[in-house]
């Protein structure tokens, strides 16, 4: 997804708010004008109206541009009218500051989006020259990082298990001169990394630790990603509909391969790290039990209580191995726990964190760049819900209260041993269940571009 090029007859776009349309009518020529007027132009919110030029062609598109509260309500508006227009080449002519020009531009930029991997998704292509100040190689390196985000996801299983998530870690890390190892199988045992071994030993494809690294200057950031690429539950059997949207259980490791393409295209002064932890949490003899006791990389025992709650497993020896190094910052993402999407529903991305200086600057971003986030408690009295009698943790705290708090005080307990720096975890969906501007059904980004924008100034 890229901006056209500069082009003097590119038809221009002008965006027209509701509460402005005499006005901007009035500035038309008469019979454009008269032509908008018959055809109850009103400025609606994604309203379109291709206004006749010269030789029979469109000589000018008026998009509605709604009211604030539109914008309050919906993202990526113009984004619409992308989809709508079809082929051709446009440029706005409606001057947009800052925030709003980058989100317009990037709205058409992923407006692009099409999954053709099993279906020919081709369609008309709108094109966008890039808005006078906005930076376009940035913006479609955020775009590049969330088609790749969206492509993994939506990607089913049998397509995309450990080994094809490898293949796509290493073609980045190739693509961009970094370097990548995978500890596969009972190696894992070797390099001491159990958990991730016990989750994904029952599968036919082995589990494996994947971790990439880029750059030799800057500050140290480590992304860690959830791989778990199929979750049937384990022994703890999900039930037939619980299972349906599986395949989007690796949406964290999707979403920081996402994010480290875009840090890495732009050239951010970074060294950047990559962990990711990926397996299929299967159904075979070998498979862990609910009442096992499982030793950790970082030598904290954790008593299975619900083979369903195997992601924080995987990523508690990840962050282990993260910790062993000085870092400035480590970012978590996993499609971890259904209470989240309960708490925040689908659309936000619940994070969490003790750093008040880093929650507030990915609160900004966030806002910024129309990625929202919530900040979520670290609520240390409920501690206790993960402290079972037989063992240092349990996996699966009974009761069901504050699902998603105990999964990221779990989590604490590991990044917590860390060498130096911040954390923050994100416990994200993943998954777009309705379309939406800029936004097919399916999967999507949640928090990549917020921590992006953030990025700069939280490991500076």
């Amino acid at each position: 997804m890229r901006f056209a090029p500069s082009d003097a007859s590119a038809i221009p776009l002008t965006l027209v708010p509701s509460d402005g349309v005499d006005a901007a009518l009035d500035a038309l020529a008469p019979e454009a004008a008269a032509w908008a007027r018959a055809s109850r132009f009103k400025g609606r919110a994604g309203e379109v109206l291709r206004l006749p030029g010269d030789g029979g062609g469109v000589g000018r598109v008026l998009v509605g541009w709604g009211t604030e509260r539109d914008h309050a309500r919906e993202r990526f508006l113009l984004a619409r009218a992308a989809t709508a227009l079809g082929e051709g080449t446009y440029r706005l002519d409606t001057p947009l500051d800052g925030a709003a020009a980058d989100e317009a531009a990037l709205a058409w930029l992923l407006a692009g989006y099409r999954f053709g991997r099993y279906k020919d998704g081709s369609a008309t292509q709108a094109w966008l020259v890039a808005p006078e100040g906005v930076d376009a190689p940035r913006l479609e390196a955020v775009a590049a990082g969330e088609t790749l985000t969206r492509d993994l996801v939506n990607t089913p299983a049998a397509d995309m298990g450990p080994e094809e998530l490898e293949c796509a870690m290493r073609d980045l890390a190739e693509a961009f001169g970094g370097t990548m190892e995978a500890v596969t199988g009972d190696a894992l045992l070797d390099a001491n990394l159990p958990m991730i071994h016990a989750v994904g030993r029952a599968s036919a494809r082995a589990p494996r630790l994947l971790d990439a690294r880029w750059g030799d200057g800057g500050p140290r950031v480590t992304l860690v990603g959830k791989g778990v690429v199929f979750d049937t539950g384990g022994l703890n059997l999900k039930p037939g509909g619980s299972m349906g949207l599986m395949k989007k259980d690796m949406g964290g490791a999707a979403t920081v391969l996402g994010l480290a393409h875009m840090i890495l295209a732009t050239g951010m002064d970074v060294r950047l790290r990559v962990l990711i932890p990926a397996v299929e949490n299967a159904v075979a003899g070998n498979a862990f039990r609910p009442g096992d006791v499982l030793t950790s990389r970082a030598g904290k025992t954790v008593e299975i209580n619900n083979t369903d709650a195997e992601g924080r497993l995987v990523l508690a020896d990840a962050l282990t191995v993260a910790g062993e190094e000085e870092t400035d910052l480590i970012v978590c993402m996993a499609t971890l726990t259904g209470a989240a999407r309960v708490a925040v529903g689908p659309d936000l991305a619940p994070f969490y964190t003790d750093d008040d200086a880093l929650a507030a600057a990915l609160a900004a971003s966030a806002a910024k760049v129309r990625d929202p986030v919530w900040r979520m408690p670290l609520h240390r009295p409920y501690d206790r819900m993960i402290e079972p009698a037989i063992a240092d943790l349990d996996n699966a705290p009974s009761g069901g209260m504050a699902g998603s708090v105990t999964a990221a005080l779990f989590l604490d307990r590991f990044a917590a041993d860390r060498a130096a720096g911040a954390f923050v975890h994100f416990d994200i969906y993943g998954w777009n269940p309705a379309a939406a501007p800029a936004r097919p059904k399916g999967g999507v980004g949640m928090g990549a571009r917020a921590v992006f924008d953030a990025l700069p100034g939280i490991a500076g």
